[in-house]
Formats: C-alpha cells, structure tokens, sequence
C-alpha cells in the first residue's frame, strides 16, 4: 500500500469515526474548512492540554493569556502583514489551478531527494550485505548528478525568495520543467504577490465602517500585553507568555487535508530574553521543543529540523521540526529568534514606550524575543499520522487501531457488559459513574464484545472493561490493553488507579526532563 492510499484511508477514518468532518457538508462543504467531531475534539483538547501544562504549568516563568481575535489595524501594520504577508501565486492557464511558486519548487527539492533514496535503495539489493551507504553516495555518479543538480537549484530559490524575486522564481519553475499535477502541462503564467490576510469591517452603519483583520497569527496579541502582563504579574526576564488561539489565512492553495486551512489554531509561546542572550535561549528551546515531540513515543527518526533558507523579517535565526508524514516531511513546529522586532515596532507605531527595567544591569530596553510555534491542527493530523495502523490478526482477520498515547486519547476506557441482562449493565454503569469524574468513558452495549472491541481500537481507547458472570461473583472484570489485546481480571476498585497509571499526563512530563 502506497503512502497515497495510507493516506486517503486516514482521511476516510476521520470522518467515520468522528473525527474530522467537512464543514457545512450538507451544502457541499466549503474549501479549506473542517469541523472536529466528538472524538477529534477530545483528541484536540487533550494535544492542547499537553502543550499548555508543559509550558504554564512547568516553567515557573511562564505565563498565559487569551487575546482577542479582532485587534486594532494598526497593529498589522507594525507587524509587517499589511506590506510583507504575501506568498508568490502562479496560475496554470491549462487547468485554470492556482499554486504558490515556492510550494511547487519545495515539492521539487524533495522529490530529488526521493531520487536519490530510489537509488540508493537499488544499489543495496543489488550489492546485498555488502552494500556500504556512505560509500555509494560519494562514489555514485547519478547520486552526484541529482544531489549536484538539488544544491543548484536549492541556492536559486533561496535567493529568490531572499530577493523577493518573483521572476527567479518562475524561472525557476521553468528551467526545473515543473507541471502542473492536474493538466501536466508547464503552461505558467507570471508570478505575482498575494496577501493571506481576511479583512472585514466594524462599525454600525457601512459608510462610517473601518477595515480591521482577522488575525493571521496570534503571536501579536501576546506582544502588545507585554506590559499588561510584565507588570501585573512582576515578571522578570527571561520569562515566557503562551496563548492558544484560532488564526485565519487566506491560502492560495489549501490542501492536505487539515494540514493547511484557512482557519486554524496556533498553540504560541513568546520567551522574552536579554538583547545578545537570544541565540543561547532559541537553541535551548529547540532541543526543549523537540523533547515534548519526541515524548509521545512515535519514533525519534520521524523527527529532524529544518533550517530556514530564507528568514522573515523579523528573525535572525529560524528553524522548523518537521514530521514524516505520509507525504513526506513537512512543518509541524517552528522556533524563531524574532529579535527586538516586535515589541520595537510597536513602541514605533503605538508612541508608547515599550521597554523592560533591568533591576540588575539599571538600564531600560527593548527585549529580544524567541518563539515557539505549533499548528493544533497539524499536529493533531501529526498524532493520527503515527498512530493508525492496521494489523493482521490470527485467522486471517485485520484490524484497525489508533495507538495513541493514553494521556492524548479522546475516551480512556469503554465499560462493556457481556450481555444486556442478569445485572451486568448495572454493574457496568456503576463502574461508568465511578470513572467519569476523572476521565472521559463511555458505555457500550451494542453488538458482540469483539465488535465492540473493534469500534473501541479504531478510535484509540486504550483499555476495554468488560463485566461478566464472574463479575457478579467476585468484583472482577476483565480489562483488554488495545496495543497487546492482552486481557486480566482486575477488582473493580482497582480500576482507577491503573487507569490514572496509564492515562496520566504525569507519565509524558517526566519524559521531558524539565
């Protein structure tokens, strides 16, 4: 099975087991905009809640903050959104579909790289155990064409896109002889500039009406409370303010499912540090970031950062932690040295001094800032990535089961009784009520127990308590682990301390170290 089709089986999973559904489905769905079910919410609450406690509640410096959606348009102007957010658009005059210039030249990059992987992957069948990697890619004379040919056209794009230079960019395109996926044809038009940001009006009657945006991150909100929250919570640097928001981008191209959509939420984190302390602090916190990723158990190698070609224009370093999704690797978090930018042209646009009293040095300044920021929805699109597989069982049979980390999954145990009657689904509602103060469960009843233990794997529950005859005559039940499909009796009264073991975010934040 292709990475294509594993893919597409994700996707249909989604909705089927609720998920992720299309939005507004009923009137044909609207592009680019999804809606969460009753067990992706669960899912998305619980990713949130990961993030959250690890940054509020185990950095005693750090703080959080829920800003407003609609902020002041000047705001967006000392940004740099209003002149600077823009991606490259190219159309396809064939197909009449439109793409963003630097997406299809990445996809190109990366394509190479699958090249040489293919050979590589040649080479070692044909030389068996012999085969030395590192030798063949030195020695290779069409490893060192495509590598040679990758570097090329990687520094062009990187100085195009540092150049802002839109005609590199569709040479590019051209010389590459990069088509268009739906016509196949290399039938471009030019490339132009086109700006992410939605706008709206406030305002009671449309005449007097003044143009305010929708926010396309939400890190600005965090920079103008700077001082709301320095002072009122005497903070002293370095210290750190979070907020998980929705934001809103008008994307050329929305694809992929929910990994790029034109409204999303940004889990933020801005770290305010000492002007020349940023670098030692962004370092610090990549390898802090990668460690919450890599904690979840889906493989350190399907980890790896990427640093930034080209830097936006407020930072001095930038690097990205990509996941191997089934179409590759892609950005799921970024960590960025944004300098003084920020709160420096605030201060500029706002006429309101914007500094921080160093009680130790006796001097004012403006903060540099390092930041971390991670899409809720790709990193939830992250966890079902790595965590749905199907297994063949014995007897020929299969199943599908999401293998998510207890702590992230959106039911913890399903209580299930044996048959609908001789006491057992009291009992069984009993043990529901003595749970759901803590955890989110659910009952079931319906269909045979190893239908039931089907519906439960596909959603990612990892235990399934199930009371019998024997229940009714000792207190035992039988507990099912989803990974092993192993099954022991437990006492009843038991049940919430081995689920509180396994379920506990305490298990993943002490992976972290912090």
């Amino acid at each position: 099975m292709t990475q294509e089709e594993v893919f597409k089986k994700l996707v249909a999973h989604c909705k089927e087991y609720g998920f992720v559904f299309p939005s507004s489905e009923i009137y044909d769905g609207l592009a680019a905009v999804y809606d969460y079910g009753q067990n992706g919410v669960e899912l998305k609450n619980n990713i949130k809640r990961y993030w959250w406690d690890s940054m509020v509640k185990l950095h005693e410096n750090i703080v959080g903050i829920d800003a407003a959606i609609f902020m002041h348009p000047r705001t967006w102007e000392a940004s740099g959104h209003v002149g600077a957010f823009n991606d490259p658009l190219i159309d396809n005059r064939d197909s009449k579909k439109r793409y963003r210039a630097d997406v299809l030249i990445e996809d190109w990059i990366a394509k190479q790289d699958e090249k040489i992987d293919k050979e590589i992957e040649k080479a070692r069948k044909r030389f068996g155990e012999a085969f030395d990697e590192a030798k063949y890619r030195e020695t290779s004379p069409r490893v060192a064409e495509i590598a040679a040919r990758r570097s090329e056209v990687r520094a062009r794009f990187a100085e195009a896109m540092n150049a802002n230079d839109l005609e590199g960019l569709r040479r590019i395109i051209l010389d590459c002889e990069i088509a268009c996926p739906i016509s196949g044809t290399r039938n471009w038009t030019e490339v132009r500039q086109f700006n992410l940001m939605f706008s709206t009006q406030i305002g009671s009657v449309a005449e007097g009406a003044n143009t305010i945006y929708l926010r396309p991150e939400t890190a600005q909100g965090i920079f103008v409370n700077f001082l709301n929250v320095q002072k009122t919570g005497r903070m002293k640097l370095p210290f750190g303010i979070a907020q998980i928001g929705k934001a809103f981008r008008n994307e050329i191209v929305a694809r992929q499912f929910i990994f790029r959509m034109r409204e999303f939420e940004q889990m933020e984190m801005q770290f305010f540090v000492r002007p020349g302390e940023e670098m030692q602090w962004w370092s610090r916190w990549k390898e802090t970031r990668m460690a919450w990723h890599r904690a979840l158990g889906f493989g350190d190698e399907k980890y790896r950062f990427h640093d930034h070609e080209k830097l936006a224009h407020y930072a001095n370093a930038a690097t990205d932690i990509e996941f191997d999704f089934p179409f590759g690797f892609k950005e799921v978090e970024g960590i960025h040295s944004r300098t003084d930018f920020d709160l420096g042209s605030h201060q500029k646009f706002s006429g309101k001094k914007i500094q921080y009293f160093d009680p130790e040095t006796g001097e004012s300044y403006v903060p540099y800032v390092v930041e971390t920021s991670i899409g809720v929805d790709r990193m939830f699109l992250q966890v079902m990535s790595a965590a749905y597989a199907e297994e063949p069982l014995d007897g020929g049979d299969s199943r599908v089961v999401l293998r998510l980390p207890a702590a992230l999954a959106p039911v913890k145990a399903a209580v299930l009784p044996l048959v609908k009657k001789d006491g057992m689904p009291e009992v069984a509602q009993r043990i529901v009520d003595m749970l759901k103060y803590d955890y989110n469960v659910v009952y079931d009843e319906k269909d045979s127990v190893g239908k039931r233990y089907r519906r439960q794997d596909a959603i990612g529950t990892p235990f399934c308590i199930t009371v019998d005859g024997q229940t009714l005559a000792d207190g035992t039940v039988t507990v099912r682990h989803r990974d092993s499909m192993e099954q022991e009796r437990v006492l009843v009264e038991a049940l919430p301390s081995l689920v509180e073991e396994e379920c506990s975010f305490r298990r993943l934040f002490k992976k972290l170290n912090l």
